[in-house]
Parts: C-alpha cells; structure tokens; sequence
C-alpha cells in the first residue's frame, strides 16, 4: 500500500510517497499554495491517484510541550477537508522539529540557501512520513 506523507505550510505543501511495500519515503514535489484551498486539495487528488495513495499522513506542528497553537489548528482544518475530499484515512502526525531536522540535513549536505529553500518543505514531507512508515514497522513485529 502506498501512503502519501505532507508538510503543509503556510506557502507550500511538501509531498512525499511511499514505496509500494511502505518501507522508504521518497519526496515526489512541493505544492506552491496560492490560498485556494480547493486548488491545494485538487493537487493532492492529482498525485494521490497517480500514485495509487491509499492513505495519507499529515504533519500536524504540535508545541514542545505537545499542545496545539495557532498553526495545528489551520492544519486539522486541512485534514478535515483533505479527507473528505479524497475519500482516504488522512493521518495526523507529531511532526515537532522536522523542519529543523530537514535544514540540518541540508545544511549537512552543503546546499545553498537558494537550493534549501526550494526542497526543504519535499524533506521535510519525506522525514514525517519515514516517521510513520518506521512506527508501523516497529508495530508489525
């Protein structure tokens, strides 16, 4: 089965797929938003049907002391319509400090700040998802 894994910003919606045993998660693209939702929504049908998605995980940003902020809430308003819209299991996920782990990784990896720019959002999709993926792999054995 195939799980699709998303970092939904205030600009952009990093996506990540899964391969099709949901082993590794491998960033597929970054959906520039335009605030329409139903833009947004529709580009995520686009890829969960060329990729066969049967579910979808979304980071939801939690505080560290695990609370819900200003953001969390905007982003469980986009699960409720996502799911209703593609008709699949939509997923919440702890996703505290993948983005900060995302820019390690390619501050790591010696990009530019240009180049960061346009692929930490695609990482970011990719360590929440590889999160999920290793969680159910740690409840399968």
């Amino acid at each position: 089965m195939r799980i699709m894994g998303l970092d939904v910003g205030e600009k952009n919606i990093g996506v990540a797929v899964s391969d099709p045993l949901g082993w590794t998660a491998q960033g597929v693209t970054t959906i520039r938003r335009r605030g329409k939702l139903e833009e947004d929504l529709e580009a995520i049908l686009r890829l969960a049907k060329e990729y066969r998605v049967e579910r979808v995980v979304v980071g939801l940003p939690r505080n560290m002391n695990g609370s819900l902020g200003p953001q969390a809430r905007k982003v469980l308003e986009f699960i409720e319509a996502l799911e209703e819209r593609l008709q699949l299991p939509v997923v919440p996920w702890d996703e505290r400090l993948t983005t900060s782990a995302a820019e390690r990784v390619l501050i790591t990896a010696d990009l530019s700040r240009r180049r960061r720019k346009s692929v930490i959002d695609r990482l970011a999709a990719v360590l929440i998802l590889q999160s999920y993926l290793d969680c159910q792999q740690q409840n399968r054995l």
